[in-house]
């Protein structure tokens, strides 16, 4: 008995096994696919882990394959193209500025402190005007049934 007391205490450890890591997606809110030279593009950004621990840290970093531009976080740094910036909340926004007439492609990698990390594309075509004659059309979203008026 004596044997058994001593072999289930010692069997036991102190070690409590708590979860860090969790893995976690990003959800973007819509944003126009196109830009024209000099004009942001919003992107709206939520981090969405799949469990809660306080000491997890976020970082982003973005890599500009095509176009020039200039990536900032709302209220804070300008980003240096595959440099890593400490996010300071789960809710973020960037602007993009295009700094060129060429259509836009680049890589948003945001990475937690346990290395999970999201990546994704984001491209923008030009919408800069390409020497046409300048007028404005106007396309309906929903004109419905048109009926003629008699004379």
């Amino acid at each position: 008995m004596l044997f058994a007391l001593v072999f289930s205490l010692c069997s036991c450890s102190d070690d409590l096994d708590v979860q860090q890591s969790y893995p976690f997606t990003v959800d973007v809110m819509p944003y126009p696919d196109k830009i024209a030279n000099g004009e942001n593009v919003e992107l709206r950004m939520t981090i969405l882990p799949e469990g809660n621990y306080t000491n997890t840290l976020y970082t982003i970093r973005y890599f500009q394959y095509e176009g020039k531009g200039t990536l900032k976080l709302v209220d804070g740094p300008t980003l240096v193209n595959n440099d890593r910036v400490l996010l300071e909340s789960k809710q973020f926004r960037l602007n993009y500025t295009a700094k060129s007439a060429d259509s836009h492609e680049l890589l948003i990698t945001i990475e937690d402190n346990y290395g999970m990390k999201w990546e994704q594309t984001f491209e923008f075509n030009n919408s800069d005007d390409d020497g046409g004659s300048g007028s404005l059309v106007v396309t309906p979203i929903n004109p419905g049934t048109i009926t003629p008026i008699n004379q």
